[in-house]
């Protein structure tokens, strides 16, 4: 990388407001892979099928988005294969807090998620680099 950042190919968005919500997001992404594994680890009377669906579901959550929606993902699908993988996800975390009974958790959080993604994508510049392919 250069000491002015020009000429690498990951662009920093010096924009305060939206690296706040590309923390957000990060944090969206987190809080969703842990009520994945929550739901997992309480989907079940048995112990064997709760481990595996704890620790299963959000493995698979995680190489969905590490394959697809991270910002350096390896497969660059369309925007809205991006967005798929971010509602499979995302919305997979907030089912997984409603299916836990927590409904007004799971609505605020498909709530958040809606308005981040949405800031996300309408005000990403073109050409960056998170931006390139989608």
């Amino acid at each position: 990388m250069t000491g002015n950042g020009k000429g690498s190919s990951a662009v920093i968005d010096e924009r305060p407001w939206y690296m706040a919500n590309e923390l957000l997001a990060f944090l969206i992404e987190m809080v969703a892979l842990g009520l994945l594994c929550w739901w997992g680890l309480t989907a079940s009377g048995n112990a064997a099928i709760s481990v595996l669906l704890g620790l299963g579901i959000p493995a698979v959550a995680a190489t969905l988005w590490w394959l697809f929606a991270a910002p350096r993902a390896p497969l660059r699908p369309s925007l809205s294969g991006v967005l798929f993988v971010k509602v499979l996800v995302l919305g997979g975390g907030a089912l997984a807090l409603y299916g836990n009974e927590h409904p007004v958790g799971a609505l605020v959080m498909a709530v958040v998620t809606i308005v981040n993604i949405t800031v996300a994508e309408v005000f990403r510049r073109p050409g960056s680099a998170g931006g390139k392919g989608r």
